[in-house]
């Protein structure tokens, strides 16, 4: 079984950038996709990226679509989410996931984006 834990998260002002990251245990995680999420205040799950095994093809969320970038490094069993020009509704707990429902993610990690 997989656990996840993510890590990363802070208060930020509007315009500005954080790097999450999320460490995956086992062996299997270069032969997994993998998945962001993220939950708002009073909001549903919402999907932000889908990876690739090798991370050559990435799905972005059209709300995040050109600011945020994911990387994974299958050697340290890490999954990164690159945060940039973050705007106030970006605020929510971040979720690493490994299925594209978000059924088995870790506990998350907050981000908040305020003046």
């Amino acid at each position: 079984q997989v656990q996840l834990v993510e890590s990363g998260g802070g208060s930020v002002q509007p315009g500005g950038s954080l790097r999450l990251s999320c460490a995956a245990s086992g062996s299997i995680f270069s032969i997994l996709s993998m998945y962001w999420f993220r939950q708002a205040p009073g909001k549903g799950l919402e999907r932000v990226s889908s990876t690739s095994t090798r991370g050559l093809r990435t799905v972005y969320a059209e709300s995040v679509k050109g600011r945020f970038i994911v990387t994974r490094d299958n050697a340290k069993n890490t999954l990164y989410l690159q945060m940039n020009s973050l705007k106030s509704e970006d605020t929510a707990v971040y979720y690493c996931a490994i299925d594209s429902d978000g059924r088995t993610r870790g506990r998350g990690t907050q981000v908040t984006v305020s003046s």
